[in-house]
């Protein structure tokens, strides 16, 4: 007798039109909606197809679950496999299909929607950051935490992060910082903040209206955005910028510890505990992207990130954070004095295998 087969898996997304929109639905919310590669490369396939269709009015993309709009790309999977010893070329592939559907959305010729309702952290930034709005609610907790895995803030955030206001940009970069919907409006994450209570009737709108141009989703939405309260972080920076202002990663921490502030020491508490080797590459990849253009920053994101594949840090970031989850990394080196500029270096050289091909490769 034979076995029956398994019955499919779910589907991790989903796309369906409505009236002429595309809606791209996020769906594996026990993992907070994290981008599995096949998610991924499904979403590059439809946008281009969506792009070219002249059916096609807009996009809305969203998460399913309640929690998150989506936590991520699926970094544990790349972790999995560097301990098992094959993680290079799914890592290689993982990375240039994200960057490359970044890349996408960023030139995609129609208006691109995410409704962010929930956490949204590193790669699902990139999923909504480079399309033309980014409507979060009351419940959005925006973060790019990647220093804290032995990663960089990547998905394109080396060039718009350092375009935040003063160093606000780059100190959520450097420290993971959740910022709520006022502070990620304020860094240039979020176009616009409607109430949670209202996203079903907002979504229903879009949809009615079938908005074709910037200017018309910007109608719609102009009997929905509001306000709640203000930025914490206009507050906070003068000593912001006064501190994250400084030359060099150890100059940062010797500016916070001189503040002598409660915020200042936990700020400097939680740099700590990050990647010295990532917050020192952090740092100069923002402050190299001030002079570069979007293209050139995140062909070198990629390098950056396929180099990281390499190294310890990565790898030892995801396994004490996201799979033995011990939050007990053994970086290496382990102090911010111990990374030299030549460790660094090495992290933009030119690759063995293919530079991304939708940008310019850094010369």
């Amino acid at each position: 007798m034979t076995q029956d087969a398994p019955p499919p898996a779910e589907p991790e997304i989903h796309f369906t039109r409505q009236n002429g929109v595309l809606i791209i639905t996020l769906d594996r919310p026990r993992a907070l909606n994290a981008l599995s590669l096949g998610m991924i490369e499904g979403m590059d396939a439809a946008l281009a197809a969506a792009a070219a269709d002249p059916a096609v009015a807009c996009v809305l993309i969203e998460g399913r679950g309640g929690r998150a709009f989506c936590a991520g790309g699926d970094i544990r999977s790349v972790g999995q496999a560097l301990r098992a010893g094959d993680g290079e070329a799914f890592g290689v592939a993982m990375f240039r299909g994200e960057y490359t559907l970044n890349h996408r959305i960023r030139t995609f010729p129609k208006p691109f929607i995410a409704l962010v309702d929930g956490i949204v952290m590193g790669g699902g930034v990139g999923v909504s950051i480079h399309g033309s709005h980014r409507i979060v609610s009351e419940r959005a907790s925006f973060a790019m935490p990647e220093t804290g895995i032995g990663l960089f803030p990547d998905v394109g955030m080396t060039y718009l992060l350092p375009r935040s206001p003063g160093e606000l940009g780059l100190y959520a970069g450097l420290t993971g910082a959740k910022l709520g919907a006022p502070d990620a409006k304020l860094i240039g994450y979020a176009t616009h903040i409607v109430p949670s209570g209202r996203f079903e009737a907002l979504r229903a709108a879009l949809i009615a209206r079938a908005p074709q141009r910037a200017e018309e989703v910007d109608g719609v939405l102009a009997g929905f955005a509001t306000r709640f309260g203000p930025a914490e972080l206009v507050r906070r920076r003068p000593v912001i910028d006064r501190c994250f202002g400084q030359g060099s990663m150890e100059a940062i921490v010797a500016a916070l510890a001189a503040e002598g502030s409660e915020w200042a020491r936990v700020t400097a508490e939680g740099l700590a505990g990050r990647s010295p080797t990532s917050l020192k590459l952090a740092l100069r990849a923002f402050r190299a992207a001030r002079s570069l253009d979007f293209e050139t920053c995140l062909a070198t994101e990629f390098r950056m990130s396929i180099h990281c594949l390499a190294a310890h840090d990565l790898e030892e970031g995801v396994r004490a954070l996201l799979i033995d989850k011990d939050m007990k990394p053994a970086w290496r080196p382990a102090t911010l004095d111990a990374v030299r500029d030549s460790d660094l270096d090495s992290y933009f050289m030119p690759l063995a295998v293919a530079d991304l091909a939708c940008a310019k490769a850094p010369a």
